[in-house]
């Protein structure tokens, strides 16, 4: 996943924003408000920040060793990074932001996570 499929597919999710918060390196995408993925445009190679239920983070990282690792300057309990245009499959790149992209959304509260449904259906 290079980093153009990387921001459209995260644009593509039911209520995004992004912006730079931070810096002007540094694109946040956040639903409901908060972040669930982070990339840090200005290095090489390229990585994102994706949030993680924490006992799969450490399955990941020890599977994917050396391209998913401990979130940097994130908690690295519940973030991973993960390098882009690894060798890793389109599909698990997917799964890993519809993982973070859930798990914020599921702590929204729920008339969010409800209107957030209707965009889904009408969007």
């Amino acid at each position: 996943m290079d980093v153009i499929q990387f921001t459209e597919y995260c644009r593509s999710k039911a209520g995004v924003t992004e912006g730079f918060p931070f810096d002007e390196t540094t694109l946040v995408f956040k639903v409901g408000g908060k972040m669930f993925a982070l990339c840090g445009l200005d290095g090489n190679p390229l990585f994102v920040n994706l949030k993680c239920d924490p006992e799969k983070s450490i399955t990941l990282r020890e599977e994917y060793d050396g391209i998913i690792f401990p979130g940097y300057h994130m908690n690295k309990k519940h973030w991973n990074s993960v390098y882009l245009e690894a060798d890793l499959e389109m599909k698990l790149y997917c799964q890993l932001i519809d993982e973070s992209y859930n798990l914020i959304r599921n702590s929204l509260p729920k008339k969010v996570q409800e209107e957030l449904d209707g965009l889904d259906k009408n969007g």
